[in-house]
């Protein structure tokens, strides 16, 4: 147990950088590419930049409270804490592929490991056009937005706009709108988990549509296609008793 090579993170609040450098201290602390396990001090954000930097390697992340929102955190306490992570369960878990079309050309590509939104970025309302594996599901979708988020997102920006919590290992994913105007009583729909959804944004100069892929931006998208990404798998690490489908569960009844 003592043998377990940490490499502390922290956001850069003054909360999680003074648990960083105590927790350092006392349990030691070795380079990002050389640990055995992540231990990431903030809040949910932070949590989803450290999954994104450490997920060529694989090494699987304990998170720690120490910002506003904690869904994918463990209760912050630096005693015993080699114990807690050689007894925490594991949660493996595989993020979103956004392909996305700007207005000037190209595709850029990103990963998201909650959810893939597309906003409006202008006054009007965005048109989108709802494609599930190359077949039109809805010719018109007039809305503020909507997203495609994962079982583990489900509980964020997709719980808020009123979209379905979905267990850990469900096999679908969440299609939500964002304050739909027409149909105005759609709300949303789920997903086979290895589908493709595909959203064609209708008179994208006049009703210009952002795309993000866990907060990082495409401005003036054409198309975003959205599809789950298995080759990619992100490892976290909970207290016994407090794991993902604990938490989902949970928070229905909050």
């Amino acid at each position: 147990m003592s043998e377990l090579r940490i490499c502390f993170v922290a956001s850069d609040a003054t909360l999680a950088r003074e648990a960083q450098a105590r927790l350092a201290n006392r349990y030691g602390q070795v380079p990002l590419e050389n640990a055995d396990v992540v231990v990431a001090l903030g809040g949910d954000g932070f949590m989803l930049q450290t999954l994104h930097a450490v997920q060529r390697s694989e090494t699987p992340v304990y998170g720690m409270n120490r910002g506003t929102v904690g869904f994918l955190m463990n209760a912050y306490r630096e005693s015993e804490l080699r114990h807690r992570l050689v007894q925490a369960e594991l949660a493996v878990i595989n993020p979103l592929r956004m392909r996305a079309s700007p207005v000037g050309g190209g595709i850029e590509e990103a990963l998201a490991i909650n959810e893939v939104s597309l906003l409006r970025a202008g006054p009007q309302a965005a048109k989108l056009r709802v494609s599930v594996d190359g077949k039109v599901r809805m010719e018109e979708l007039v809305c503020d937005g909507a997203l495609v988020a994962t079982p583990a997102g489900s509980t964020a920006y997709n719980y808020s706009a009123h979209g379905p919590v979905l267990p850990i290992g469900a096999e679908v994913l969440a299609l939500t709108a964002i304050a739909p105007f027409r149909p105005r009583r759609w709300r949303g729909a789920l997903i086979p988990r290895d589908a493709v959804v595909r959203f064609d944004v209708v008179e994208p100069q006049k009703r210009p549509v952002r795309a993000d892929a866990d907060s990082r931006p495409v401005q003036d998208v054409v198309w975003v296609e959205i599809a789950s990404e298995p080759a990619v798998r992100h490892h976290l690490l909970f207290d016994p008793g407090h794991g993902l489908d604990e938490r989902l569960i949970r928070e229905q009844f909050a």
